[in-house]
């Protein structure tokens, strides 16, 4: 089991999963969860090589280096911890 920390909080998240479900309980936004409105972006603090990789939505988006869109990752393995 992977984990995802946001704000001091935690949630066990099955490897290869898609973290939707958990970052909604820990208090991110979503809206199209389609990767095109940006409503639930994320900071990346630790554990970036523990998600899968940018996607085209999120290339065209024009993210910083160490942000993501919540709806369009999956977490691979070990703990990620985000900023919302």
């Amino acid at each position: 089991m992977a984990k995802i920390l946001i704000e001091g909080n935690e949630r066990e998240v099955p490897d290869g999963s898609p973290i939707i479900p958990q970052c909604e309980q820990l208090g991110v936004t979503f809206g199209c969860q389609d990767g095109i409105c940006g409503t639930c972006i994320v900071v990346v603090e630790e554990g970036m090589e523990n998600l899968s990789e940018k996607n085209q939505a999120e290339i065209d988006m024009g993210l910083e280096a160490n942000q993501r869109l919540a709806c369009q990752c999956r977490i691979n393995q070990g703990v990620v911890k985000l900023k919302y």
